[in-house]
């Protein structure tokens, strides 16, 4: 029976709520007699320090290596793009050179946080000038700590992080650790992060059953894994290897991070192509939340731009967006053609929300108070039709224009006949 088929056998017996700390008497005696000659094979070397050890596997891909949707060459594109422009943005790597990202992701004893939970795989990956290096850093036996973040803090150079909720659990555990070896390894460096988590939530919240990497390889960015061991799997697989010091299965566990590794440099190119040159594959759901993301960080300019194509082909959330920014620019002859054509529309939402403007419009800026009115009585016709509205400002805003529209011959007039009853 393969391996994956006997883990899954053996699922329902994982305790995913608690973290888990092994300790020297979980670890096999006869770990300092394990046969290094498979770790040799797989592209593993010794780290000894202190009288610890960890291993240290590299493996290397070709520029041209095509990981789902993209080859990592395309990586440079986006960069470049990045420097390019002065855009203020989360996943902006303005300021950085390709080889800076640094893709980082660990592998733990425990689901969970807190400082029971133990790291025995920290792995990252780098685009270099002439290829992809991913590095992994594994700990062998608990007395190799030491060992295993010194070699993951000396031998790497990094300005930022790149990961998928890093921010959240990897960077949090591994600075946990780092406390209870601080002073026999390097400080940790400044933390420097992209979260790719927080991007795909941003596109892809509403369309996919779940934002895990695993489900977003699958349906967003097109990488299919062959025999692959789940994350969830791993500690288990780790305190096996622990007790049998036999490393075939515990190698699975290392293709499963590398593979993550490899999707990230992926996603990455996929989440900054969609932002930097939506024309260029991006379906109009994701040019609108490309669109509204630079909105909501300022960047109307950009926004603007990615309305525009959108706004032509008739869709409607653009033109609503598009026609606020206008409003805030006062730029008003291109927000009422907006409003003019959504009032008549198809979306209700946005048939009350430009009506709404355009009474503001009439009654403040152009001072057209019966044609604020006609517009605030329409929107009030609309809101009453459907019970998902609330009338109360509407109604407030009618009452007001009733007033203001009265010609003021006309409500002289009739104070006059309030105050003389005999007239």
């Amino acid at each position: 029976m393969p391996l994956k088929d006997k883990l899954q056998r053996l699922k329902k017996h994982i305790n995913t709520t608690d973290s888990s700390e092994f300790t020297k008497s979980e670890v096999s005696k006869d770990s300092v007699l394990e046969d290094f000659s498979k770790w040799e094979e797989f592209g593993t070397v010794r780290y000894e320090l202190d009288g610890g050890v960890c291993y240290v596997r590299t493996v290397e891909y070709p520029l041209t290596h095509k990981h789902g949707l993209y080859k990592f060459n395309q990586i440079f594109d986006v960069v470049e793009e990045w420097n390019r422009l002065s855009l203020v943005h989360p996943l902006s790597s303005r300021g950085y050179k390709t080889s800076d990202l640094f893709f980082f992701d660990t592998e733990t004893t425990g689901l969970h946080g807190g400082t029971g939970n133990t790291i025995f795989l920290l792995g990252h990956a780098q685009v270099l000038a002439d290829k992809v290096i991913v590095k992994q850093h594994f700990l062998p036996s608990p007395d190799g700590e030491i060992a295993l973040y010194h070699s993951f803090l000396s031998h790497v150079n990094y300005s930022t992080l790149v990961t998928y909720n890093g921010k959240a659990f990897d960077w949090p555990q591994v600075k946990t650790r780092h406390t209870l070896v601080r002073n026999h390894v390097p400080k940790l460096p400044e933390f420097g992060h992209f979260d790719l988590l927080h991007a795909s939530r941003r596109f892809w919240k509403d369309d996919l059953e779940a934002v895990k990497l695993s489900i977003v390889e699958r349906d967003i960015i097109q990488v299919t894994r062959e025999d692959d061991v789940p994350g969830y799997l791993a500690p288990m697989i780790y305190f096996t290897y622990l007790q049998d010091r036999k490393p075939d299965s515990i190698f699975q566990v290392l293709r499963h991070n590398e593979y993550d590794l490899l999707s990230l440099i992926t996603l990455y190119i996929h989440l900054s192509r969609l932002l930097l040159l939506p024309e260029q594959g991006a379906n109009n759901t994701e040019r609108l939340r490309a669109a509204r993301w630079l909105e909501q960080l300022g960047n109307h300019e950009m926004a603007m731009l990615l309305y525009e194509p959108l706004v032509k082909e008739g869709i409607e959330q653009a033109m609503w967006h598009q026609s606020i920014l206008y409003k805030k620019n006062q730029q008003w002859q291109h927000s009422l053609h907006l409003w003019e054509l959504l009032h008549n529309g198809d979306n209700i939402e946005l048939k009350v929300g430009s009506l709404v403007e355009l009474a503001k419009y009439y009654e403040h800026i152009n001072k057209n108070y019966q044609l604020a009115l006609n517009f605030a009585q329409k929107c009030y016709t609309i809101i009453k039709s459907n019970n998902t509205f609330c009338d109360s400002d509407i109604v407030k805003r009618i009452a007001r224009l009733e007033k203001k529209s009265i010609p003021r011959e006309s409500a002289k007039n009739a104070l006059n006949r309030e105050n003389n009853p005999i007239l």
